[in-house]
């Protein structure tokens, strides 16, 4: 089976432990385009058989977070992770709507963030958090990333808590933004809760849980997950216009040959005798293939 399959991460495993695990039902090769942290939940995207091949049309996707704020700690990791490093006592009129709401639109738009020591970003060929474990110092130069839309969604001022949903770019870092909304009001805080709403088009009602995905295959169901939970290709690519090609050109197509084709540049479904064949690309009038399922 080759495509893509929408999986509700749970709380406590590690990406990779997801991916592990849907390789063995599908028995295929299963690849990611992005982790999320151990105690996150939410909308994981895998790719499985030829879907694999694919990653490099979905590591630029907006994404979309429910998160939970803690006010009043700061961790290690800036999230419930790390060890409580420092600790303040909150003003209760913080938590007035108004007054989060206008903290809130202060950190939407364009902005330079400094993504947190422990994370997987890679620094002269090292990992920031393997520099974090043993305690070394390393300069983390900050990035240009964009929060589309900031809401809240509930307060609990009992808990030093709010709940909130973000829209964002690719390459944001949840936990720095916490720390960010924190700093609005001169205190500290942490990431306590994250859950993955929806990573481009991938949203969390379509996803499915690792249980369910091993029932299905307990019970011979996996093609019934076709074009719901699993993603083909061809549906991936349906908003791309397709080109037909006779035998010979299929020939010569799948032998890595340029077909000639007078139409704009840009990604193309493929079909043979209007069965789909795969992935093709046009630049400068020739035609060469991609992802041949």
């Amino acid at each position: 089976m080759d495509g893509i399959i929408l999986i509700n991460k749970p709380k406590g495993c590690t990406s990779h432990d997801v991916v592990y695990k849907v390789k063995k039902v599908f028995n295929e090769k299963v690849g990611h385009t992005g982790t999320l942290d151990p105690n996150a939940t939410g909308v994981l995207p895998l790719l499985i058989g030829k879907g694999t091949l694919c990653s490099k049309y979905l590591i630029n996707h907006d994404k979309k977070y429910k998160v939970t704020l803690e006010f009043g700690k700061k961790t290690t990791t800036a999230d419930s992770e790390g060890e409580v490093i420092e600790e303040k006592t909150i003003s209760q009129t913080m938590f007035e709507e108004e007054n989060i709401n206008n903290a809130l639109k202060l950190c939407i738009g364009k902005q330079m963030q400094t993504p947190p020591i422990y994370s997987a970003i890679k620094v002269n060929g090292k990992k920031l958090y393997e520099y974090a474990r043993k305690g070394q110092e390393v300069k983390i130069e900050p990035r240009e990333i964009t929060i589309y839309d900031l809401k809240l969604l509930g307060i609990e001022p009992e808990k030093n808590q709010i709940q909130f949903e973000v829209a964002c770019s690719k390459g944001t870092y949840i936990r720095s933004l916490c720390e960010t909304i924190a700093e609005k009001f001169n205190t500290i805080g942490y990431m306590k809760e994250l859950e993955r709403m929806q990573v481009g088009e991938f949203k969390l009602e379509d996803t499915i849980t690792i249980e369910e995905l091993q029932k299905y295959n307990e019970q011979g169901k996996l093609n019934e997950l076709e074009g719901k939970t699993i993603i083909t290709l061809e549906k991936f690519f349906s908003k791309k216009l397709d080109i037909s090609l006779n035998n010979k050109q299929l020939g010569l197509f799948l032998n890595g040959v340029k077909l000639t084709q007078k139409n704009p540049d840009g990604i193309y479904r493929i079909y043979n005798n209007e069965k789909f064949i795969g992935i093709g690309v046009i630049q400068d009038n020739l035609l060469k293939r991609d992802i041949i399922i």
